[in-house]
């Protein structure tokens, strides 16, 4: 089957593509929608120029979407950039969030693909120990109280993970970052050619939202083996 993937450079689209190649599908193209807002009701945000350089290092090609981040105009702008490409399926990576499932369900169905969300209703923490053990994930935006500064830029580990346990037990926050706790970025995966080094990063924390975000400055991709 031929399918295009929804990716944006983090954990659960990185999960997605991993679960797709693993069923032998033929993913033909990476979408990464890119908004123009510093938020998105639908799509990831932090470092999605990275993700020019994960396709190369991936070896897939990538189609870039842009979008003004308007609520519900963003999807049919989704919507536009699937249906120019010659797939069967489209695969997400949709973990609990009811809101952008249904909405990518429902531009599958107009387009008639079929929907994939392999992660979907997982439990967390089985989750989040498959993925530290498979993909080397950092995180680059934090917005909970709990995460502090320190964690951005911070390499999610089983110590981080169990730190994040932790956190979830204290004040609720999710696990696997559904609730817009955190946000992550994917420098290696099994899948990958090459791994990612970042070269120049910034932190930008703002104390009175108790939020911030690892921006990414320079990037190279490094051979591995």
């Amino acid at each position: 089957m031929r399918v295009a993937v929804l990716y944006s450079g983090g954990k659960d689209s990185n999960y997605a593509l991993y679960w797709a190649l693993r069923q032998g599908f033929e993913v033909k193209y990476l979408v990464s929608m890119v908004s123009e807002r510093d938020d998105s009701y639908m799509y990831h945000v932090p470092n999605i120029h990275l993700t020019e350089l994960q396709a190369k290092a991936i070896g897939i090609p990538l189609v870039k979407g842009f979008t003004s981040g308007e609520k519900e105009r963003e999807v049919e702008d989704m919507k536009a950039v699937l249906e120019g490409l010659k797939i069967e399926g489209v695969v997400a990576g949709a973990l609990a969030s009811e809101y952008q499932k249904k909405r990518v369900d429902r531009v599958a169905e107009e387009l008639g693909l079929e929907s994939f969300a392999p992660a979907w209703h997982r439990d967390p923490i089985d989750y989040m120990r498959e993925l530290v053990e498979i993909f080397d994930i950092v995180m680059v935006g934090v917005s909970a109280y709990g995460l502090d500064e320190s964690w951005l830029g911070r390499r999610i580990d089983e110590k981080a993970l169990d730190g994040l346990v932790k956190l979830h037990e204290r004040y609720k926050i999710h696990v696997a970052g559904e609730g817009g706790e955190f946000e992550t970025f994917v420098r290696d995966a099994p899948f990958f050619r090459a791994r990612i080094v970042f070269d120049e990063v910034e932190k930008r924390w703002n104390e009175w939202e108790y939020s911030g975000v690892l921006e990414v400055k320079r990037a190279h991709l490094e051979r591995k083996g």
